[in-house]
Parts: C-alpha cells; sequence; structure tokens
C-alpha cells in the first residue's frame, strides 16, 4: 500500500479485511480524508489515540473508550450508526474477529506507518473500578453509587418530573401524550396489578428517587418503606416527601435487600421491585426471591418489572457493565420465574413490554440532546458521552429484541393455596377509585 493512500481508505480497508463484509457507514480520519459509502452517519477517527484504544482493546470496551473520550466520533444520528452496524453483522454472520500471526503482523506494521503504537492509554475516569468480592454488600452499594450517585441534578434534567428511572407504559399515540403521562400510567398499573387500598403496608425495593413509593402514598392510600443503596437518591427523597406533606406515610431508607427481616420489619401486603433484580446477581438471585416472599403476608402480592436477556448473554455487555451498571445480570424471564416459584410465590401474571423501553429512552435520549449544554456543564462532556452512547444502544437493544422487560405479577398463597387474586384478569385491571376512597389529591 502506497505511503501516500489516505488514512481514512487504510482504515476503511482494514476494516473491511478484519470484519470480512464493506463497512455499512462512511470514514473521516484526522488528515480529513474520507472513505466508504456516501450518506449517512459517518464514523469519524479524530486522533490516533483512538486507534491506540483499539489495538490494546479491539473489541466493545475498546470502541467504547474511544468514544466517551472524544477520540472516536459520529457525525449524525449515533443510533442509525449502530443500527447499520448490527445489521451488517447480522447479514453477514459477523463473530468476534479471530486475527491470526499474519493478520497481526500487518496490523502491527500499519499502526507503526501510521504512529499510533504506544503504551495502553489510560482507562477513561468515567469508568467504574470496584474492588471486593462481586455482589458483596460492600461492593454492591459501590456499584449503585456509581451509577445513581452520579448528580441528582443531572438526572432530575434528564429524567420526568417524578423521577421514575425506569420503563414506562406507553398507553395513547396523540402527540401531547409524554414520558410523564407514559411513566404515571406505568405507577397506576403497578400500583392496580398490587391492589393497593388504603391503610395496606407497601414494600418498594430498590426504590430509586421515590417514583413509586410517592405515588402509591398519594393516590392510594398506602403506607410505604423504600430502601436504596443510594444516599443521593435517599436525600432526594427525603426531601421530597417533605415538600409533598407525607413524610408520616413513607419512609425511606439506606438499606441492602438482604437486611431486610420480617421479625423486625413486619409483613407487608404488597412489593414493587422496578428494575432491581438486575443488580442482584445470578447467584444471589435465590435469595433476593426468598427475601421477597418472606416479607409477604399470606395472600400478598409482588410485582416485579425487569429487564431480561438471552440465557447466552446474562451480562450488560462490555461497556453497560463498565460505565454504567457494574456486575449486572439479566436473564430469560422464564429463569426469573423459576427462581420466584422456587422460592415458594406463585406466579398470576406476566406482561412484556419491550417495545415500551425503547419510547422511553428514546424520549430520555431527545432530552438528553435538548439540554446537552447545561447537561455538559452538570456532569463534564466525557459522562454526557457515556449517557448518549448507553441510550442509544440500550434502545437498539430493545427496538431488536435483544433485550425486553417484562411485568411479573406473583403471590404469596396461604397454607390452603388461596391467592386472594381476581378470577379474570380483566378484574385484576379493573380501576379501582383508589385516589378517592383514600382522600388524596
Amino acid at each position: 500500500m502506497a505511503a501516500t493512500t489516505p488514512v481514512a481508505t487504510t482504515l476503511a480497508q482494514v476494516a473491511e479485511r478484519v470484519l470480512g463484509a464493506p463497512l455499512p457507514i462512511r470514514l473521516r480520519a484526522w488528515d480529513g480524508s474520507e472513505a466508504g459509502p456516501p450518506g449517512g452517519p459517518v464514523g469519524v477517527v479524530r486522533t490516533r489515540r483512538a486507534l491506540r484504544r483499539l489495538l490494546w482493546d479491539p473489541d466493545e470496551l475498546g470502541l467504547a473508550r474511544a468514544y466517551v473520550t472524544g477520540d472516536l466520533d459520529v457525525d449524525g444520528d449515533l443510533y442509525d450508526a449502530l443500527s447499520l452496524f448490527w445489521a451488517m453483522r447480522r447479514a453477514a454472520k459477523i463473530s468476534k474477529p479471530r486475527l491470526g500471526l499474519a493478520e497481526k503482523a500487518k496490523l502491527f506494521a500499519l499502526g507503526l506507518r501510521l504512529g499510533v503504537l504506544g503504551p495502553r492509554p489510560p482507562a477513561p475516569a468515567s469508568e467504574a473500578a470496584l474492588t471486593g468480592a462481586e455482589h458483596s454488600k460492600a461492593r454492591d452499594k459501590a456499584a449503585i453509587a456509581h451509577h445513581y450517585d452520579l448528580s441528582n441534578e443531572f438526572y432530575r434534567r434528564v429524567l420526568d418530573p417524578r423521577m421514575a428511572y425506569s420503563c414506562a407504559y406507553w398507553t395513547s399515540r396523540e402527540p401531547g401524550y409524554t414520558v410523564e403521562d407514559a411513566q404515571r400510567d406505568k405507577l397506576d398499573l403497578v400500583c392496580v396489578k398490587l391492589g393497593l387500598k388504603p391503610g395496606m403496608r407497601v414494600l418498594d425495593v430498590g426504590c430509586g428517587w421515590g417514583s413509586l413509593s410517592v405515588h402509591a402514598a398519594k393516590h392510594y392510600g398506602v403506607t410505604v418503606l423504600g430502601i436504596t443503596l443510594s444516599a443521593e437518591q435517599r436525600q432526594f427523597v427525603l426531601d421530597r416527601l417533605a415538600a409533598e406533606g407525607i413524610k408520616d406515610r413513607v419512609e425511606v431508607r439506606l438499606q441492602d435487600y438482604r437486611e431486610l427481616d420480617p421479625e423486625v420489619d413486619g409483613h407487608f401486603d404488597a412489593i414493587g421491585t422496578l428494575e432491581m433484580g438486575e443488580h442482584v446477581g445470578a447467584g444471589n438471585y435465590p435469595g433476593y426471591a426468598s427475601t421477597l416472599f418472606r416479607m409477604l403476608e399470606p395472600e400478598g402480592r409482588l410485582l416485579l418489572q425487569q429487564m431480561s436477556r438471552g440465557a447466552t448473554a446474562q451480562g450488560g455487555g462490555a461497556f453497560i457493565e463498565t460505565y454504567i451498571a457494574p456486575d449486572m445480570n439479566m436473564r430469560p424471564v422464564g429463569q426469573t420465574i423459576d427462581f420466584l416459584t422456587d422460592a415458594g410465590l406463585e406466579i398470576r401474571d406476566v406482561e412484556a413490554i419491550r417495545e415500551h423501553y425503547l419510547w422511553t429512552v428514546r424520549a430520555w435520549a431527545e432530552t438528553l440532546e435538548a439540554k446537552w449544554d447545561e447537561l455538559v456543564a452538570i456532569v463534564g462532556e466525557e459522562q454526557a458521552r457515556v449517557w448518549r452512547l448507553y441510550l442509544a444502544g440500550g434502545g437498539l437493544a430493545f427496538a431488536e429484541n435483544r433485550m425486553g422487560v417484562d411485568q411479573v405479577l406473583a403471590v404469596r398463597p396461604t397454607a390452603t393455596g388461596s391467592s386472594g387474586v381476581p378470577r379474570t384478569r380483566a378484574e385484576l385491571l379493573a380501576h379501582e377509585a383508589a385516589a378517592e376512597e383514600s382522600g388524596a389529591a
């Protein structure tokens, strides 16, 4: 290859040789040269350090590190660019490239010529750096703090006013219907499935910023105990309870679910746990399910909303586990159901809401872009780029059925087998005017 070959042309040729398929997007290199198909998103290799990162980590992690630091960028829609690469992967049946000695030698020579060889670049500051045994209490607390203690102000500006950070439930196609409406409808759906009535005691495991706890207390007349491992979240909820005037109806603790004890805390009429189970870990999940069972009254209901993934790819992936949710674990919904039933719970209803997460993530992504400058001012550009990649990749995973999300309704039956659940699904989902009964606004 001639020394005068433009950098972008050289990179495109190497990428297509390694991948065994034509590049789906155009490339632009640091010398201004371009190569590849015209139109659509353009991958921009801004610095030689981007290639050095890929030489040291020629996988998803290397790409993520290059992107979040700005060494690698996309001119155009990031979601579209990722979609084109996944389509190429499916069409060409591409798996992780396996480079032989000859190809590695060629890459080394090319790296030498382009001036990209050198020591491994330092990891971006936004990466998690956990220590200790996986899913120990201390490590789980650190993992939660990494993501959820980022900044209450950041989350306040990205999420809806209720600060609901889980899949919404989109019940309308009207133009004026927003993520705020969809989150309200999700919270109502959860409360109705749980059969909440005034005077009930509810446990909110992994309560986040209190969206379910506050909604259930205000509109269904219940008392709630919420637990979280995030100090930032707990303080936010405490401030919110004072502002809402419901401090006497909601308690929020900085507590691990493993510390729940029915002898101390009593039993609950209902438990809601929204996208908490992904943080538990495969080894600890039977204990998590048993805890949920033990904390319920007989005929008490559990509503578990949880993301799912294929049996052969149960983690979150290198990017998610490094930048977003360390030690994350997802599994097929059937395996989750097995854990719950093994703990003694009876499954009464399962509703798949995968597409709803795509719509939710899109709404968050639109807000991120609309408020980009102010969010960068809060958390820095690197962290904002982490979120841009997180929302684009997550949305695509839900759109293409590589990830799902389900609401599982279970009950703790009595010793004689009574569930207390209405005989039909229609009765289960019938709206009972609990807000009026409780006198809540």
